[in-house]
C-alpha cells in the first residue's frame, strides 16, 4: 500500500512550504569572522578548556585512578623502556648515526608525547621505516668515506655533519606538523589509505632487511641510495661474499636463532604472558659480555658500537643550512610519521572505546620533533612494536611513557658506557626481527583480493614502486595511483535503471534484481557518483544510453541537438501492475496515451549524487531540456541540499518547473501516476 494519499506527492517546493526551507549557507568570509570572534572571547572556563585541549595531560591527570591504573602503567612502561634501549640503538644505524642518538630519540619524544598526545596506548620513539627514510637522505647528502687514508678527524667531522642533518630533518618534520596543525590539515593523512600504508611499510621492511645484510655478514660496504637500491645492495653483497667475517656471521646466526623463537612465543602466548619476554635486552647483554671477555673486536675484527657518552646532550641548533637540501625527503618522512602514528592511535582508541584528536596529534608529534631536534635526535613517530607491547602489557594511560622514559634515562646517565663492546651485528639482528609484523602483512593480500580488487591493485602497485624505485618515490607513486583509482570510480560509475518491487515502495536495479520490473513508459535512472567536470562526458553517454537517446556531434559553440534512436527499446521486462491505478481496466501508468514502447517520463534518482559542480549542473540542465524536446518529461528526485542549491543557482528553474523536482522517487512515481489517471479519465470522457 502506498504511503501517500491521492494528491499528496511531495515535490521539493511543497515539502519546503509545509516543513520549512533550509537555511541559506553563509558566506565563507562571514563564517571565518564568526570563528575568529569565538576564538577571541576569553574567560576563565574558556582558558581552562583551551589548556586541556592543547595540553591533554591537564585533562586526564586530575582524574587519574592510581589504584586501578598505576600498576599496569608502571609494568607496561618499564617493559617498553627495556625494549627501547636495543631498538633505539639499532634504528640509529638505519638513520646513519651513532647508536647513542637512538637512545636520545627514545627519551625526549616519549616524554613530550606524554604531555601533548591524546593516544593513551601510543608509544613513540624510533621507527624502522622513518629511520630508513632519514638514513637514505643522510647517505645522499653526507656519504661515509671508505678510503683507508681517512683520518679520525675526518671521520669525526662526517659524523658531526650527519648528526646535524638528522637533527635538521627532525626540526623540519616538527615544523611541518605544527604548521599543518595551525591550518587544521590533519585530514591529509587520510590520503594514505590502509592498503598504501601496509604496502609501503612492507616494502620498506624489505629495504631494511636488505640494508642489514652487510652488517649481518660483517662486510664494510657503502650504503646504496636511489632507485633499484635493493638490487644494487644484493649485487654488492654477492660480490663481497668471499670477504665475509665468519665471526660476525656466527654472532648473527646465534642471535637470530634466539630472537626469532622469542618473538614467536611473545606473539602466540601474548594473552598468557604478563609481560613479553625481553629477548632483545637479553641478547644485547649476553653479546656485550661475550665480546668484552673474548676481545672479539681486536682478535676477529668484529665491529662494535664503541663509546657511548654518559649524560644528557647539550642543546644546540640543528644544521639549518641543510634544510633546502632535505626538504623533499623530509616532507615524505613527515607524512609517513604522522599517518602511521594516527593510524595506530585510532586502532587502539577504537579498541578501548575512546577518541583521539587527529589535529592535536599533529601538535603532539610536531612539538616532540621540534624540541627533540635541539638535543640531536632524528625524526620520531609512533612505533608498531612498542605500541603493541604497551597495550598487551596492561598500559592504561599516557603515564606509561614516564616509566619507559625513566628506563632510557637511567641508561643515558649511568649505563651507556657498558654497551661499548656491543657488536653491531646484534643490532642488525634486532632490526631484522623487529620487522615481523610488517613482513606478515603479505597474508592480508588474499582477503584484500576478496574484498576489493582495486585496493588489491593499489597494494601491489605501491609495493612494487617502493621495492623497485625507492621508499619516498614509491610512496608518491602509491598515493597518485590510489587517487587515480578514486577518479576512475567516479568517472566510470554505473548508471542503472531501477525497477519497482511489486506491492512495495522499494526500487532496485533491474539488472541485478530479476523480480524488480520497470514501470511502463517510465524510466527510473540512478547514478551513484558526483557529477563534475571530470565525468560529464561519461554521465551524458550513460544517461543517453539508458533513455534511448543520441547526442549527435557538432561544431563547438553549437547547442546539442537531441534525437531518439530509431527503434530503440529498453530490453527490460515490465509489469503492468507496479503502480496502483484506479482507472478501469488498468490503463494507467504512462503520462500520455498512444505509444507503449518508448519512454514517456524519466526520473533521475539523485540520492547517490554527492555534489554537482558548475559543469555538471550545466550538463544536467541540458539533459533535462534535451529530454523535453523529444517528448520525455524529466523529473529529479532525492536531491540533497547542496546539489539542489547548485542546480537552482545554475538556472534549473528556467527549464524545469518546481513540479518536476521531488523529495523521493516514490513521490515522483505517485505524481506521474496521478497525472496519467487524470489524462486517462479525460480521454475516456471524450471518447464516451
Amino acid at each position: 500500500m502506498s504511503r501517500l494519499a491521492p494528491g499528496r506527492a511531495f515535490t521539493e517546493q511543497r515539502f519546503q512550504q509545509l516543513y520549512g526551507a533550509p537555511e541559506p549557507r553563509g558566506s565563507p568570509a562571514g563564517a571565518l569572522r564568526r570563528r575568529v570572534a569565538r576564538g577571541c572571547r576569553c574567560s576563565g572556563a574558556a582558558a581552562l578548556r583551551l589548556l586541556q585541549r592543547r595540553l591533554p595531560i591537564a585533562a586526564w591527570l586530575p582524574g587519574y585512578r592510581p589504584g586501578t591504573w598505576l600498576l599496569g602503567d608502571a609494568l607496561a612502561g618499564l617493559t617498553v623502556g627495556v625494549v627501547h634501549i636495543p631498538q633505539g640503538m639499532a634504528f640509529a644505524l638505519l638513520a646513519s648515526v651513532a647508536p647513542v642518538y637512538g637512545l636520545y630519540t627514545s627519551f625526549f619524544p616519549v616524554i613530550l608525547y606524554m604531555l601533548f598526545g591524546t593516544g593513551r596506548h601510543v608509544s613513540t620513539g624510533t621507527f624502522a621505516v622513518v629511520s630508513l627514510m632519514t638514513g637514505a637522505a643522510v647517505e645522499q647528502l653526507v656519504p661515509w668515506p671508505l678510503g683507508p687514508n681517512a683520518t679520525s678527524a675526518e671521520l669525526a667531522w662526517v659524523e658531526e655533519r650527519r648528526v646535524g642533518v638528522v637533527a635538521a630533518m627532525a626540526f623540519l618534520v616538527g615544523l611541518l606538523m605544527v604548521v599543518m596543525f595551525v591550518v587544521q590539515l590533519g585530514f591529509l593523512a587520510t590520503y594514505l589509505s590502509e592498503p598504501i600504508i601496509k604496502a609501503f611499510t612492507n616494502g620498506a621492511a624489505l629495504h631494511v632487511l636488505v640494508s642489514q645484510l652487510p652488517s649481518l655478514l660483517g662486510l664494510p660496504l657503502p650504503r646504496r641510495t636511489g632507485s633499484f637500491t635493493i638490487f644494487k645492495t644484493l649485487a654488492s653483497v654477492a660480490q663481497a661474499l668471499p670477504r665475509t667475517n665468519m665471526t660476525e656471521l656466527l654472532i648473527s646466526a646465534l642471535c637470530l636463532a634466539l630472537l626469532v623463537p622469542i618473538k614467536e612465543i611473545n606473539t602466540r602466548f601474548r594473552s598468557k604472558l604478563r609481560t613479553p619476554i625481553p629477548g632483545e635486552i637479553v641478547v644485547v647483554l649476553a653479546a656485550t659480555g661475550v665480546c668484552f671477555a673474548s676481545s672479539l673486536d681486536t682478535r676477529y675484527d668484529v665491529q662494535v658500537v664503541g663509546h657511548l657518552p654518559a649524560g644528557f646532550p647539550q642543546p644546540r641548533l640543528p644544521a639549518l643550512q641543510s634544510l633546502p637540501q632535505v626538504l623533499g625527503d623530509t616532507v615524505a618522512v613527515a607524512f609517513v610519521a604522522y599517518a602511521v602514528s594516527v593510524s595506530l592511535a585510532m586502532i587502539y582508541a577504537e579498541k578501548h572505546g575512546y577518541t583521539i584528536n587527529p589535529n592535536q596529534e599533529l601538535l603532539a608529534h610536531g612539538v616532540s620533533n621540534l624540541v627533540s631536534s635541539l638535543f640531536t635526535c632524528f625524526p620520531s613517530s609512533a612505533t608498531l612494536a612498542t605500541t603493541n607491547i604497551l597495550e598487551s602489557a596492561g598500559g592504561h594511560t599516557q603515564l606509561a611513557g614516564f616509566f619507559s622514559g625513566a628506563v632510557v634515562l637511567m641508561v643515558l646517565m649511568w649505563l651507556g658506557p657498558l654497551f661499548h663492546y656491543l657488536p653491531k651485528a646484534v643490532l642488525a639482528c634486532i632490526n631484522v626481527t623487529s620487522l615481523r609484523q610488517m613482513v606478515l602483512q603479505f597474508w592480508d593480500l588474499p582477503e584484500l583480493w576478496r574484498i576489493s580488487r582495486i585496493d588489491f591493485a593499489v597494494w601491489v602497485v605501491t609495493w612494487l614502486a617502493v621495492v623497485v624505485l625507492n621508499v619516498d618515490v614509491g610512496l608518491a607513486v602509491g598515493v597518485v595511483f590510489s587517487m587515480m583509482t578514486v577518479l576512475y570510480r567516479t568517472q566510470r560509475a554505473e548508471c542503472m535503471v531501477l525497477g519497482k518491487a511489486a506491492n512495495t515502495e522499494i526500487y532496485r536495479p533491474v539488472q541485478r534484481y530479476s523480480k524488480c520490473f520497470e514501470i511502463p513508459g517510465v524510466t527510473i535512472v540512478a547514478y551513484h557518483a558526483p557529477i563534475y567536470y571530470g565525468n560529464c562526458g561519461f554521465f551524458r553517454e550513460a544517461l543517453s544510453r539508458q533513455l534511448g537517446l543520441s547526442w549527435p556531434g557538432g561544431s563547438q559553440g553549437e547547442k546539442a541537438v537531441w534525437a531518439l534512436e530509431s527503434g530503440a527499446k529498453m530490453s527490460i521486462s515490465t509489469v503492468e501492475t507496479c503502480v496502483p491505478s484506479s482507472v478501469p481496466d488498468g490503463r494507467a501508468g504512462c503520462p500520455s496515451s498512444g505509444t507503449t514502447g518508448r519512454t514517456q517520463a524519466a526520473i533521475l534518482d539523485c540520492s547517490g549524487i554527492a555534489f554537482v559542480d558548475s559543469a555538471g549542473a550545466r550538463l544536467l540542465i541540458q539533459m533535462c531540456v534535451g529530454c523535453q524536446k523529444v517528448g520525455i518529461r524529466m523529473n529529479l528526485a532525492a536531491c540533497n541540499g547542496e546539489v539542489l542549491e547548485t542546480l537552482t543557482s545554475s538556472g534549473l528553474g528556467q527549464h524545469l518547473s518546481p513540479q518536476q523536482v521531488f523529495v523521493t522517487v516514490q513521490d515522483a512515481i505517485a505524481c506521474i501516476t496521478q497525472t496519467a489517471e487524470k489524462v486517462a479519465e479525460k480521454n475516456l470522457a471524450i471518447w464516451v
